[in-house]
């Protein structure tokens, strides 16, 4: 199972945002990138935060689990 398919078995449309910032610091800058309000709207689901703040859910979806993915790879490079 390739690195990317286990991060999107985990952070998933039902994960809310501020779970997976907590989870995963490095997707900061992916919401940030898709307009999705982290502060006030971070008890809201990844579906839910996408369809309220205009983002697709599935490219958003993406986009976190490349940022996970990339920040494990670097990790794991630097060991």
């Amino acid at each position: 199972m390739s690195s990317i398919t286990a991060i999107a078995e985990t952070v998933t449309s039902a994960s809310t945002v501020n779970e997976t910032l907590s989870r995963f610091p490095e997707t900061v800058k992916v919401f940030n990138e898709f307009a999705i309000d982290t502060c006030c709207g971070g008890a809201a689901s990844i579906g839910e935060a996408a369809k309220r703040d205009g983002a697709d859910a599935g490219e958003l979806l993406s986009a976190l689990a490349q940022a996970i993915a990339a920040q494990r790879n670097s990790a794991r490079a630097a060991s």
